[in-house]
């Protein structure tokens, strides 16, 4: 649809595509259905291999994860040598001044960065939990009124229709009555595509024992409420969504009758079995005929004049598992749409020596750390049932506390002690090997004794909003190459004080918590933890969410953002770096329902730029 002048000096060249997108995630899998169905000519190229194109191979990666010793997030999927994933088992204890270059990161602290994601068609969301909680419109002025991060250059209100249409897209399960709170508003005949998840018989049991009592947090009394978690996870069908006509929820990949209501199967992290949560694979399914995906193509370069205006081609390095990779190839388009997540989009920017005139590109890379509080209950609570978490207290996400420490969420999880003492699996061990005195049970005391406390077992977890930070970075360093001879993420991160008050805050919480449920508290944080960290005197660890924003963030000018509020590159017209990179903030909502909606504006402009009405 355009011309571009040939960056090795040919003069004018036709375009290859109209559109390239680089990263087969959930992103780039809806752009490429939606400028697809417009006529648009797409070319995707994914860094990682195809992950469960049948859902024969789809049962591969479960029987993967069923054969995993460490049960962590990319357990199920193959990484090939060519284009590794990060991986949480490589995360480590940071030595002051001596950066850490196990497996794909390397991390130069002063704490770790505890995030993974998955390069692979597909993308992170192969494991996501499928929250889909909506920012409060607070968050979008969190400058404005806290004096605290930066404003967004779009508010709540401007987002909130292209909500719906992600709430849509990714079938999410919520009652509005339960998702109307600080700010928060619905059309007034407005419902989710399926009801909500149901409570778990540990959420039921929280809420009747606090729901409406007062605890006294930040100076007054907070008063408590548990509210049910919005999930993209397959319910019952609303029969009044879209004015009456109802929802049909999605099936499973390559099987379309599996997977059309949740199971309650247990490993929603790091895969569903049945796929009722939603997956991108299930988008891929709908790209139609004028939408080429090639995976295992590595994109090393943007090619570009040294200045500012338009990108003028991509270079991609094409690889087979156990053959030498081609040489690098190129491509050329009328645009170009790099959308492989917050961390590779800046790592291939910076290592193509991209004009960064303002220096924001790598920069305010964000997560939300993870800490866990773990207790014992008097009863048994049901543990290690359904999904992970499927309740929380979220009226906590935002007041005037923010001009002091972060806000959080809190929730309530369903798997008992698995994730901070890998349980039940060491449950059994210590059981069986006495605890270290010799006196290990067997045959039905043992059984006796783990039906007794394994269901008793339950655990808190706190996510903290955390400020943009120039310091919080990823920059490349030619001393640290992959495979290929690319340049590796090098990361700069460390946890404010604002964000450890946060923690403080959440501390009183849970141990009030604890103390009007009845529950023993277990919780232990060592500082042998590559999360540890300390304040005022009181140990925490956190963990990574796997949440990860920042590096090309959107704004109202060049000289204080990446990207404008359509994820347009300010300095490179026909360049746009899409998904969660381009958060200004990340407030306390897990951030993959706010970033599907943006792509649904992001497409207003792409379709203007290619002339599309």
């Amino acid at each position: 649809m355009g011309d571009r002048t040939d960056p090795a000096g040919g003069g004018i060249a036709v375009a290859d595509y109209d559109v390239v997108i680089v990263g087969a995630g959930p992103v780039g899998a809806l752009l490429a259905r939606e400028l697809g169905d417009d006529g648009t000519q797409v070319l995707v190229l994914e860094a990682g291999p195809a992950a469960g194109r049948t859902w024969a191979e789809y049962q591969a990666n479960v029987e993967q994860y069923l054969g995993s010793d460490a049960k962590v997030p990319n357990s199920p999927y193959y990484t090939p040598q060519y284009a590794p994933s990060p991986n949480v088992l490589d995360i480590r204890k940071l030595k002051d001044g001596v950066p850490s270059d196990a497996g794909y990161f390397v991390q130069k602290g002063p704490l770790p960065f505890s995030s993974d994601y998955l390069r692979s068609q597909g993308g992170t969301m192969l494991h996501w939990l499928a929250t889909c909680l909506r920012m409060v419109p607070n968050d979008f002025e969190q400058q404005s009124r806290y004096g605290k991060g930066v404003d967004w250059p779009i508010s709540y209100d401007e987002l909130r229709a292209h909500y719906a249409r992600a709430e849509f897209e990714l079938g999410v399960s919520a009652n509005v009555e339960d998702q109307a709170y600080l700010g928060i508003t619905f059309p007034e005949d407005y419902v989710f595509p399926m009801v909500r998840i149901p409570p778990s018989y540990l959420d039921q049991h929280i809420a009747n024992t606090i729901n409406g009592s007062t605890v006294p947090l930040d100076g007054g009394d907070a008063k408590l409420l548990v509210s049910s978690t919005p999930q993209a996870r397959n319910s019952i069908p609303n029969p009044d969504y879209d004015g009456g006509k109802g929802y049909r929820p999605r099936g499973a990949h390559g099987a379309p009758y599996e997977g059309l209501r949740c199971e309650g199967n247990s490993s929603c992290i790091p895969i569903c079995p049945v796929q009722a949560k939603y997956n991108p694979l299930k988008t891929w399914e709908q790209v139609g005929p004028n939408v080429e995906v090639r995976t295992q193509c590595v994109v090393s370069q943007v090619l570009h004049l040294g200045k500012a205006g338009p990108v003028q081609g991509l270079e991609y390095i094409d690889y087979t598992d156990g053959a030498p990779p081609s040489k690098p190839e190129r491509v050329t388009a009328d645009l170009y749409i790099l959308a492989g997540g917050s961390i590779e989009n800046a790592k291939l920017l910076l290592g193509s020596d991209v004009p960064n005139t303002y220096d924001h590109i790598g920069r305010h890379l964000m997560d939300h750390p993870y800490v866990i509080a773990w207790a014992s209950m008097p009863e048994n609570i049901g543990a290690f049932r359904g999904p992970s978490s499927t309740s929380g207290i979220e009226i906590l996400r935002d007041g005037s506390f923010r001009s002091d420490r972060a806000a959080f969420r809190m929730e309530i999880d369903n798997w008992g002690w698995d994730f901070c003492t890998f349980a039940p699996y060491t449950d059994v061990e210590a059981a069986v090997h006495g605890n270290g005195n010799g006196k290990g049970l067997f045959g039905s005391a043992l059984r006796d004794h783990l039906a007794d406390t394994v269901p008793r077992q339950f655990r808190f977890g706190f996510l903290y909003e955390q400020l943009p930070s120039r310091g919080n970075r990823v920059e490349v360093d030619n001393r640290y190459l992959d495979a290929l001879g690319l340049p590796r993420p090098v990361i700069t991160y460390d946890v404010d004080t604002y964000t450890r008050a946060g923690m403080a805050a959440s501390r009183s919480l849970w141990e009030k918590l604890f103390a009007v449920l009845g529950a023993e508290d277990h919780t232990k944080f060592s500082p042998t933890d590559p999360g540890y960290l300390t304040h005022d005197g009181k140990p925490y660890t956190y963990h990574g969410a796997g949440h990860n924003v920042g590096t090309h963030r959107m704004g109202d000018h060049p000289e204080n953002s990446v990207v404008d509020s359509y994820q347009r590159c300010w300095e490179h017209e026909n360049l746009y770096l899409v998904g969660c990179g381009s958060l200004p903030t990340i407030a306390t909502s897990n951030p993959s329902l706010t970033m599907t909606a943006l792509i649904f504006r992001t497409l207003e402009s792409l379709r203007d730029d290619l002339g599309i009405r």
